[in-house]
């Protein structure tokens, strides 16, 4: 008789699963990490490698997994344009074939498995603030299909097997969430801005900056994830999740700037394709469902954001 619930999260030493694995910790979970760290990376668990209750396994989600598990947490997939386009089939692997064999493994140990699915299954939304019962405008066929319609694919077998086996399942929706521990060469835009200003590089805009983005810090995003995982069986999802506050790029800039004191200049760049022209989550849903809704403020969460890159390029620059 296991005292401990058995959570596995995939994906679990990138920048959201790593605090997520922390979150569970910290809650009184066995926690056992997959990864095969192609943009996850040991550095964000040393903190968790001598709890007894952590584990962690070295795994590609493309390939089975025979483990006894309560809960899955499904975060594995590069997550930013940058990495996903890389090797874009491998992204739709990820997504698909890591979906059907997560599923397959829930389905075969009775577990509730959540899926971390992203706002980019709108695309470039001609709905805003987008809620989830908006269907996109995605690309079937540009460089960012890879991910937008792997994520979709992988919704689609969640309910598949909701409906089919009665499966456990939740689909969360994720907006852009920032916070320590984001990869450095992600080609995020906080990620980007708070290095190059740091660096005292131009800060570089794609477009006139007035394309707009929502910020959720990171131990906002993770509440609201357990929170879903933690709802009765009828609630499935989709849900967003993501911070209502919409920022165009030019203010985040200004905002980095002003927080770094840096002197860096900004430079204006041509917009890359696909690239949608605002993003801002109806967190309508999350609020009634899982009484949840982000409290951290952009300026704090960048002022506790901004230390964690300053260490990093310590260790980047030496």
């Amino acid at each position: 008789m296991h005292l401990r619930k058995r959570v596995m999260v995939t994906g679990g030493a990138g920048f959201l699963g790593s605090h997520l694995c922390e979150r569970l910790l910290a809650a009184g979970r066995d926690v056992l990490c997959v990864d095969n760290f192609y943009t996850g990376s040991k550095r964000n668990l040393v903190a968790m490698m001598d709890n007894p209750y952590f584990e962690l396994m070295r795994h590609d989600v493309t390939f089975p997994l025979y483990v006894e598990v309560d809960e899955i947490y499904n975060l594995a997939c590069p997550a930013s344009p940058i990495h996903y386009q890389v090797d874009p089939v491998q992204t739709t692997k990820t997504s698909v074939h890591g979906a059907i064999n997560m599923l397959g493994l829930a389905k075969r140990v009775n577990a509730k498995i959540l899926q971390a699915s992203t706002s980019e299954v709108y695309g470039d939304p001609s709905v805003h603030p987008q809620p989830e019962s908006y269907w996109g405008n995605v690309n079937p066929i540009g460089p960012r299909s890879c991910y937008d319609e792997g994520k979709r694919c992988a919704e689609t077998l969640f309910f598949d097997y909701y409906r089919q086996t009665g499966l456990g399942i939740k689909v969360a929706r994720i907006f852009n969430t920032y916070g320590p521990r984001m990869h450095p060469h992600d080609g995020r835009v906080v990620s980007n801005f708070i290095l190059q200003a740091l660096r005292g590089e131009d800060v570089t805009i794609y477009g006139d900056g007035a394309q707009s983005r929502s910020f959720c810090y990171v131990d906002d995003l993770v509440e609201g994830l357990i929170r879903l995982m933690e709802t009765p069986d009828e609630v499935t999802g989709p849900v967003n999740l993501g911070n209502p506050g919409e920022f165009t790029i030019l203010e985040l800039a200004e905002r980095v700037l002003a927080l770094t004191g840096s002197a860096s200049k900004l430079r204006f760049e041509p917009l890359p394709q696909d690239d949608p022209r605002q993003r801002k989550p109806d967190i309508a849903l999350a609020e009634r469902l899982l009484g949840w809704t982000p409290t951290m403020p952009l300026a704090e969460g960048l002022k506790r954001t901004v230390p964690y890159f300053e260490g990093l390029l310590e260790l980047l620059d030496k």
